[in-house]
């Protein structure tokens, strides 16, 4: 009975020990799962987000900004889709007139100079190798000058190539101002074969242009000076700059340069229904190349590399205008003066358009 008495007494330390013991690794656990949690909830959201994006990256649909949940409103994205209005049209004319090509020229509401100048140069082209050229100008609203308004007015209704919706006309929503576009051609030009976004700096040669065009796929076509793995751009003093929350890839899918390309008619239709799905950067043609990477579309290269020029030589040959289809210049003197040297070139017989022209 003592015998017993001892040995429970001195198990009874022991006991306590163990328990002790116990209890500690099981606060120790505890602790260590409440940080776990409230560590995990603080970042799950960004990897999560992350991981969507890698798990996309080799998709035909874009990876990055369609799924971006990003707080609105944001400098890198623009309102679009949403409902815009056209404020000046020209409703029937491209139904009537079932041109071949329809140039659609981007431009300031105030910027009567240049289309001035586009209209006494190659905006004079309305039939070409047989083929009837339209042309348009693109506008959004201006600042809310009255006086603005009333010449825009004045000019819809003396040369009726005007086109205003009801957005903010801003290097912002160039975006904007590229799928308004897209929303006339489909809706207004169904016996139209081509359309050319064309900016109203740029020297263009629609000879040249209908000359390709009609050796050119009539469907699931567009082409310009063509961009490939152009990386993003993440410095912050960029004109174009995107950062890793907007866009997280290192480069862009393919994408024509936006000063100026070409595209078959029934891709308007398609590219507004991709943009249902594809958040719009307010970059505008990278947004274009991200919706056609979204149907699945690849661009087509322009059957010679320096057709789409991105800038006009320091010397140019004797030929140079008449062997490309734009050039960009730097205003509205320019185009006038590379007309009158354009023109000259034609006289001389510099007709060509695929081959080299002879110096």
């Amino acid at each position: 009975m003592l015998e017993s008495s001892i040995s429970k007494s001195e198990k009874a330390p022991w006991t306590r020990a163990r328990r002790g013991l116990c209890l500690l690794i099981l606060v120790l656990m505890t602790g260590t799962l409440i940080t776990v949690y409230i560590w995990s909830s603080e970042v799950s959201w960004p990897l999560n987000i992350w991981t969507k994006w890698s798990d996309q990256s080799y998709s035909n649909k874009t990876p990055s900004v369609d799924s971006i949940p990003a707080a609105e409103p944001s400098p890198f994205f623009v309102t679009y889709p949403h409902q815009y209005t056209f404020i000046l049209d020209e409703p029937h004319r491209c139904l009537q007139e079932s041109p071949f090509l329809v140039l659609m020229i981007p431009v300031a509401p105030h910027n009567r100079e240049a289309r001035d100048t586009i209209r006494n140069t190659w905006g004079k082209e309305t039939k070409v190798l047989g083929r009837v050229i339209n042309h348009y100008f693109l506008l959004g609203l201006n600042d809310g000058t009255e006086t603005v308004k009333d010449q825009v007015l004045q000019e819809s209704q003396k040369h009726h190539d005007i086109l205003q919706s009801d957005f903010l006309d801003s290097y912002k929503n160039l975006t904007i101002k590229t799928m308004v576009m897209f929303e006339w051609l489909s809706s207004h030009c169904p016996n139209t074969s081509y359309a050319m976004k064309v900016d109203s700096d740029m020297f263009l040669n629609v000879h040249n242009l209908v000359g390709m065009l009609l050796e050119a796929p009539r469907q699931l076509y567009l082409t310009g000076q063509v961009a490939r793995g152009a990386a993003v751009l993440r410095d912050h003093t960029s004109k174009w700059f995107l950062p890793v929350s907007a866009y997280p890839d290192p480069s862009y899918p393919p994408y024509a340069l936006g000063l100026g390309y070409v595209f078959s008619l029934d891709l308007p239709k398609k590219i507004l229904e991709a943009s249902a799905h594809v958040k719009a950067v307010y970059i505008e043609d990278v947004y274009v190349g991200l919706c056609m990477r979204h149907l699945g579309i690849p661009l087509t290269d322009p059957p010679r590399g320096d057709l789409f020029q991105t800038f006009k030589p320091h010397a140019t040959s004797d030929c140079h205008w008449t062997s490309v289809i734009t050039t960009i210049l730097y205003n509205s003197n320019q185009l006038s003066g590379a007309w009158g040297d354009y023109q000259t070139q034609v006289q001389s017989g510099c007709n060509c358009y695929i081959s080299p022209c002879a110096v």
